[in-house]
């Protein structure tokens, strides 16, 4: 099969749907088909609205010899990309792992409810349309591929059910990061790794203020987005210079490492459809402590792979991680348990998965 890759975002952006694009762009060759990737990023400097119309005319020209269009959002590049896919009578298959609408209302409406309290209510016109978009895109695609169960409901939600949607895992590369042993961080002081967009519901403000309670740790957060400048100053605001560091977007390869100097992963986000940097994390043995919503219930289970909290909980935070740090046993026990946990996130069984979907088209 021809597949053109419609992304929103694409490295050396760092997120969830660039990691997935490149790892399609990566994999799905050495299977014998061939891959091109489209990102929003060549457009994305352009006004707004010119910057669609433009991006559907890339869509349109690259995607002539393909004879699928999989896009990796429902706004920003499933809208373009459904249009040139129903003009040019190609297959359109389509991945959500987010709801766009709720992010927006997040980052631009001060919209405070989490994402399952949102599907339930109604907001202003902007929103109403964004949910529009998404439903319409999502409709008229042949499958949509969702990261998780968790997901897959709020997804199916949008278009009144059927079995239009199809649960596929994030896969990672176990065989090439089970190769690498941990190292020692050769410092004196233990190191906690978060990872993500720098955007609210990722909880980056609860862990930079607790890190005042934590003399003996040092925490490293990898990624980059819109609160850059807010979380910086509230680094200085308390005093955190020489405790907390903002590492920016890290290549993959970059944040591995980081992951293989750590003491603790710790994920304290409101929001997860699929979280690659957890599997990873359990991969390469630091012990998780993550958040009980969403798709991180499907990944950790509480006191077995890891510890769950709840969102933003500062207490429970601080709890879990003296109980990592002063537990030898539990730690080695979840570590271990993780480990095995993380090869059901195989990169083959992922492919498996989306070459059948790809192939029933």
């Amino acid at each position: 099969m021809k597949i053109l890759i419609a992304t929103g975002i694409y490295p050396p952006d760092i997120g969830g749907p660039a990691t997935y694009s490149k790892f399609l762009y990566d994999e799905l060759p050495k299977r014998g088909h061939s891959v091109e990737a489209l990102s929003f990023g060549e457009v994305r400097e352009l006004p707004k609205i010119i910057r669609h119309i433009i991006y559907f005319f890339k869509v349109l020209n690259r995607a002539r010899k393909c004879d699928i269009i999989f896009a990796q959002d429902p706004v920003s590049v499933g809208l373009p990309a459904m249009l040139a896919s129903k003009i040019l009578r190609k297959k359109f298959l389509i991945r959500v792992a987010g709801d766009y609408a709720w992010e927006q209302a997040v980052q631009r409406f001060a919209v405070r409810e989490g994402i399952d309290k949102f599907q339930f209510k109604r907001y202003g016109l902007k929103l109403e349309l964004l949910r529009l978009i998404q439903k319409f895109v999502i409709r008229r695609a042949g499958k949509v591929i969702t990261p998780s169960h968790y997901f897959n409901k709020i997804v199916s939600g949008w278009i009144g059910g059927g079995d239009k949607v199809e649960t596929i895992y994030n896969g990672i590369n176990l065989s090439r990061d089970n190769a690498t042993v941990r190292r020692s961080n050769n410092s004196k002081f233990k190191k906690i790794i978060s990872a993500g967009r720098l955007v609210p519901w990722k909880g980056f403000v609860t862990l930079i203020k607790i890190m005042n309670n934590l003399p003996e740790w040092r925490l490293v957060i990898a990624g980059d987005g819109p609160m850059k400048d807010e979380l910086n100053n509230l680094i200085i605001s308390l005093g955190l210079e020489d405790k907390v560091k903002l590492a920016g977007a890290l290549p993959r390869e970059e944040l591995l490492s980081e992951l293989r100097t750590s003491d603790l992963f710790i994920l304290n986000t409101s929001f997860e459809s699929f979280s690659f940097q957890t599997v990873e994390a359990m991969n390469m043995g630091a012990p998780v402590i993550a958040t009980n919503i969403g798709n991180l219930k499907e990944i950790v289970e509480d006191g077995k792979d890891g510890i769950l909290i709840d969102p933003d909980n500062e207490g429970q935070i601080l709890s879990a991680i003296k109980k990592i740090a002063e537990d030898e046993n539990f730690r080695d026990s979840i570590v271990q348990n993780a480990k095995k946990k993380s090869e059901r996130f195989s990169i083959e069984k992922t492919l498996d998965n989306l070459i059948e979907v790809m192939a029933k088209l």
